[in-house]
């Protein structure tokens, strides 16, 4: 099966600092896959060129067996690539459902039959199937910034999910989030998972362990070892260069 990822060679120049280092990833439909790796790793640089974000050096990315290494970012969020960020990105004086929506015209506005597809009935549908997802329904009225963080993040999901991704990468989750909260977020990606295939990037090693169907360690921008989280856990050099041992 074509898998929904994959890249040959990819490579980041920032100057004189190789950031990403010829990586070659593969990441099949419906896996959870994290990336760890020490500080400057080339985790997020990585992230950022699968995204579009970023342009590559050298390389080649492929998304669902097709060549997007020269699409633009916003190009590739409609096909399917939704990238969240570290830092929550929502309109705090907006209610949630107001965020939510904004996400989902503003994905159906760049469609060629935009005119057919921005009736208030199909973007309240999609506006409420995504608030269900990360149960966030019943605060669907209520501003953004009077949610707790954690909700915040979640609504972040809620934005990306309206744009019906086929991949979902989320940069550090977890951050900033109590435990009960890391608990809610990590119940609703394995229930999203499956569906859409996510990609996280988590420095919360208990979270990696408990959430990844495989996990791909990065040092000095290039792959140091991959695996499922059993052999992570267990591989010496993995202990070395990231786990401290």
């Amino acid at each position: 099966m074509t898998p929904v990822l994959a890249t040959t060679g990819l490579a980041k120049r920032f100057g004189g600092l190789l950031a990403v280092d010829g990586v070659d990833f593969e990441v099949p439909r419906g896996q959870i896959r994290a990336v760890i790796g020490p500080n400057g790793a080339g985790k997020t640089t990585l992230m950022g060129l699968i995204s579009g974000r970023l342009t590559p050096s050298a390389g080649r990315i492929s998304f669902n067996g097709r060549d997007v290494t020269r699409q633009r970012a916003w190009d590739r969020a409609r096909s399917g690539i939704v990238y969240t960020f570290q830092v929550t990105s929502i309109y705090a004086e907006l209610s949630c459902y107001e965020n939510v929506a904004l996400a989902a015209q503003r994905q159906l506005a760049g469609g060629m039959f935009a005119q057919l597809l921005l009736d208030e009935k199909h973007i309240a549908e999609r506006v409420a199937a995504a608030l269900h997802q990360v149960g966030l329904e019943r605060v669907s009225a209520q501003r953004a910034d009077s949610l707790p963080y954690g909700h915040q993040r979640l609504l972040e999901v809620a934005m990306s999910l309206a744009l019906e991704p086929q991949l979902l990468i989320l940069d550090e989750p977890t951050q900033g989030l109590a435990n009960a909260e890391i608990d809610a977020l990590c119940e609703h990606v394995r229930a999203i998972a499956g569906r859409i295939t996510v990609v996280i990037i988590e420095h919360n090693m208990p979270v990696v362990l408990d959430l990844a169907d495989c996990i791909t360690v990065m040092e000095r921008g290039a792959v140091l070892a991959e695996g499922d989280p059993a052999q992570i856990a267990g591989d010496p050099q993995v202990q070395r260069a990231y786990l401290g041992a």
